[in-house]
């Protein structure tokens, strides 16, 4: 989920789709990523290859050929997603990410009624893991008997981290198809979880840079829905 990104080693062929650009100066760059696009890899249709056709190119020294993600996010977990344009923003960020300085929040529903607040500490492939959340809201659902809408902060980034350790206490994020089951899936709705919140150091001036996304349209249709689909069949 957040494992620090290769570059590619060729350019490839600039991929043409609109992001939303949160941040951008000559050093980086912030990007709402969509649900549905790989960070990288051997596809064309990746937000690597998008990058050229949304960010302008840096004027620094040490700028890089192509703009590059610092972190990845699943496929199917959308929000912000930190760009380097230059060498330097490159290594600071990603200093930033491997001594966990980086502070990420993340918006997510899970399946069931989560109780209590937590830090989740269970080590994944053998390596240390954190996360912890808490409560925001809490809906009845005909389908689900209750879904959870959390705020997570994970402190360390191991792949699937959130997905793995929400599913881990019995509460799976809703839609996951990796680490739920087939009751936690929700037909053409995808994954519930969605990067929202970045603090971190600019790589260059070293000033704290707080950015902060809307929770996406899709996890507030869903709470409503499931809320008075309930109060409809139970009153």
């Amino acid at each position: 989920m957040l494992d620090l990104l290769e570059i590619p080693q060729t350019q490839p062929k600039v991929f043409e789709c609109s992001l939303e650009v949160i941040y951008e100066d000559h050093e980086m760059a912030v990007i709402n990523k969509p649900a549905g696009l790989s960070v990288s890899g051997n596809a064309y249709k990746t937000i690597y290859n998008a990058l050229p056709f949304n960010l302008k190119k840096s004027n620094s020294k040490d700028s890089l050929p192509w703009p590059t993600p610092v972190h990845r996010l699943d496929n199917q977990t959308s929000g912000l997603l930190l760009i380097a344009k230059t060498k330097t923003a490159q290594i600071e960020l990603g200093n930033q990410f491997k001594n966990q300085t980086i502070q990420k929040k993340y918006c997510t529903i899970v399946i069931g009624k989560v109780h209590t607040n937590q830090i989740i500490s269970t080590p994944i492939e053998n390596k240390e893991a954190e996360t912890s959340f808490e409560i925001i809201k809490i809906v009845n659902s005909l389908k689900y008997q209750q879904l959870s809408f959390l705020k997570v902060s994970p402190k360390t980034g191991r792949t699937h981290q959130i997905r793995i350790h929400l599913a881990s206490i019995g509460h799976p994020i809703l839609g996951d198809k990796l680490y739920g089951n087939k009751e936690t899936l929700h037909k053409g709705k995808g994954l519930f979880l969605c990067a929202s919140e970045l603090k971190f150091l600019h790589p260059k001036s070293f000033e704290i840079i707080v950015l902060k996304i809307e929770v996406p349209q899709k996890f507030k249709s869903m709470l409503v829905r499931e809320k008075r689909r309930w109060n409809t069949y139970n009153i």
